[in-house]
């Protein structure tokens, strides 16, 4: 192999050691974005659910006192999950249901292409949230502590319910 080729090939190399290095980064970042702006969000919406109502009202939308309250506790508690890293798989879901029915309900008279579908925030959070729901919360998460928890005790340990001691 000439020089060139043998720099490109340790070049890779180099490249592919620190993206390894940093897989931590993506999932921490995605979760405490998106685990932010809801917990703000669903914070906001608790403080003031008249307007919120309100809003729900000229949506059309049935029930709109009952969905306000529902709605702004699911994004609060949810994004407090995904702050923390708890349940991260479970807590997307009900995000991203919430931000399908926002698109359709509030901004579907916005979105006349694809291009236009993809530029809305609320379908950037389904993408983040797909992926936080499918990977997981990473290793800078509660999640991931349990997770590595369990796999470290035996599969017999787990069943008996956590002793370890063996009768006789």
């Amino acid at each position: 192999m000439n020089r060139i080729g043998t720099l490109l090939v340790e070049g890779y190399a180099l490249v592919k050691r620190i993206g390894t290095a940093l897989n931590w980064l993506p999932p921490t970042v995605a979760r405490f974005a998106v685990g932010w702006i809801f917990f703000q969000s669903g914070w906001g919406k608790l403080h003031d659910l008249g307007k919120v109502t309100d809003f729900f009202t000229q949506l059309g939308l049935p029930a709109p006192a009952f969905q306000a309250a529902f709605t702004s506790t699911t994004e609060f508690a949810c994004g407090s999950l995904l702050l923390l890293g708890l349940g991260t798989r479970l807590a997307a879901v009900p995000l991203i249901i919430t931000m399908i029915v926002a698109i359709r309900t509030a901004l579907w008279d916005q979105v006349d292409s694809l291009g236009a579908l993809f530029g809305l925030a609320e379908f950037l959070y389904i993408a983040l949230l797909l992926g936080l729901a499918t990977n997981g919360a990473g290793p800078l998460s509660i999640d991931w502590l349990l997770e590595h928890r369990a796999e470290s005790r035996p599969a017999a340990e787990l069943i008996r319910g956590g002793t370890s001691s063996v009768h006789a």
